[in-house]
């Protein structure tokens, strides 16, 4: 679904991803993992375009994102993106967030939208907040609107930027819980994230990345057990002794 053929970004003179070569196959949960600063939240924002890349491809469901002439709210469309921060749209109420793509975008019915909106909301746990508005709802709750946003334009990928960093520890559980039932339902999924239960229960890979560079691939038995790469085993360590 996501070939990465030689990537390189740079933010100036500041060299940002080096050399990035990996795929996400269809119905694959990958996990992005490694220090702050290793370059992992701006791998996954080159996939939908939010970071332009200078040099290599990328192809998603075999279409060059970076094409000439691209037509980008039709091509993000397909792919789904929860934030870190949320993103939700402050003067929306929860169903009118959800709703707002699908009638937009694809040309969905009010009631459709809506039908399908209150589905979501059922799936994400929340069938009692449609008319909620996002400045009345806690941070898990409101990640979990965010996810049920995405999946109403019926994407094919979730990308999720650190969706947990911004909770409470209290309030992370309900939103991995969904994460968790997405990926049983065989969606593909690419996760940045720094929660290693997670990634041990859930990935069918782990990404290990430092300074801009995909420095490990390995299953989670492997990766958590015997990790190959030095900053790798460093990484685990400080986890496992903090």
């Amino acid at each position: 679904m996501i070939i990465f053929s030689d990537v390189n970004k740079w933010y100036g003179s500041y060299h940002a991803l080096v050399d990035v070569n990996a795929e996400v196959k269809k119905g694959q949960v990958v996990v992005v993992c490694g220090p702050s600063g290793s370059g992992k939240s701006t791998l996954i924002r080159t996939v939908n375009r939010l970071e332009d890349i200078q040099k290599g491809q990328i192809a998603f469901d075999r279409q060059d994102v970076n094409a000439p002439g691209i037509d980008l709210n039709r091509f993000r469309s397909r792919i789904g993106f929860v934030f870190q921060q949320f993103n939700l749209f402050p003067h929306l109420s929860v169903l009118e967030n959800i709703i707002l793509s699908p009638m937009r975008v694809s040309g969905l019915k009010r009631s459709d939208a809506k039908a399908k909106a209150l589905g979501l909301l059922e799936r994400v746990g929340l069938s009692n907040k449609a008319d909620a508005y996002p400045g009345q709802l806690s941070g898990g709750q409101q990640q979990r609107v965010a996810i049920a946003r995405a999946l109403a334009m019926d994407p094919p990928v979730m990308l999720f930027d650190e969706p947990t960093s911004a909770l409470d520890p209290e309030m992370v559980g309900e939103v991995l819980s969904v994460m968790k039932s997405l990926a049983r339902d065989g969606m593909t999924m690419m996760c940045v994230t720094h929660e290693m239960g997670f990634a041990r229960e859930v990935a069918d890979l782990v990404w290990f990345m430092d300074a801009g560079t995909i420095l490990e691939k390995a299953t989670p038995e492997e990766f958590f057990a015997r990790p190959q790469h030095p900053r790798a085993q460093r990484f685990l360590s400080d986890l496992r002794s903090h």
